[in-house]
């Protein structure tokens, strides 16, 4: 079991296939890549050891209203069937360019509601990417995807985290409040299959929706790549 303590683990949920010369992780890997994570996430918030490249982003989240939500539930992502996958290191991913979309610009469109949340963003050699299938035009999770789900329920039950954040994203297709209802919904769904087929206790998770605003793959806001749904461990 780890030992105690706060730590940032982006685990990253998409539906993708493998990406070229990415290496499967077994639980034990990801353990130990966790206490990576967590040693660089103490730097930053105490100021001292090694950072890792791990920075805080306050981000601007829009407060969609119920129209809202049921005006993108009208619209749909266009999302391919793809391959299920196995927990992976995306270590050919470029890092993550800081401040990439404007993090006010969603929230400006008609004058939205903010809430300002504090976001760690990770370098790509210190995320672990788990591969998993959404329903077409859904939040719901392919069935063939539990094999998936029950790796990152054993590795979750081996820690000692006591706060996971589940944070959805989308690609740039879709209208700013759409991609934010549809990144919050997926986030939930994972976090509610963690909760009923797992038995993960719900107060240890937090589901929250980013859009677009954070790609994967910075040079292509439309790619494939960039709907996903990442974990990180807040304590």
């Amino acid at each position: 079991m780890l030992p105690k303590g706060l730590f940032a683990a982006a685990l990253v949920l998409s539906s993708l296939a493998l990406p070229a010369g990415a290496q499967t992780l077994t639980d034990e890997e990801i353990l130990q890549r966790f206490l990576i994570q967590r040693e660089a996430y103490t730097a930053v918030r105490t100021g001292q050891g090694l950072t890792r490249g791990l920075t805080i982003v306050t981000v601007e989240t829009p407060v969609t209203s119920a129209t809202d939500s049921a005006e993108a539930e009208t619209r749909g992502d266009a999302t391919p069937a793809e391959e299920s996958g196995a927990v992976v290191v995306a270590g050919t991913e470029p890092a993550q360019a800081e401040g990439t979309a404007s993090l006010t610009e969603v929230a400006a469109d008609a004058g939205a509601v903010v809430d300002a949340t504090e976001v760690g963003r990770l370098p790509a050699e210190l995320e672990v990417d788990v591969r998993i299938s959404f329903d077409y035009d859904s939040a719901s999770i392919k069935a063939d995807q539990q094999p998936v789900l029950d790796q990152m329920c054993r590795v979750m039950k081996a820690s000692d985290v006591q706060l996971f954040r589940i944070m959805g994203h989308t690609d740039s297709a879709g209208s700013d409040l759409y991609n934010e209802n549809l990144s919050k919904l997926r986030a939930e769904e994972v976090k509610r299959r963690l909760v009923s087929d797992c038995g993960i206790e719900p107060t240890r998770l937090e589901a929250m929706g980013l859009g677009e605003r954070f790609p994967k793959v910075t040079t292509d806001p439309a790619a494939a790549e960039n709907r996903r749904v990442e974990f990180q461990a807040l304590s």
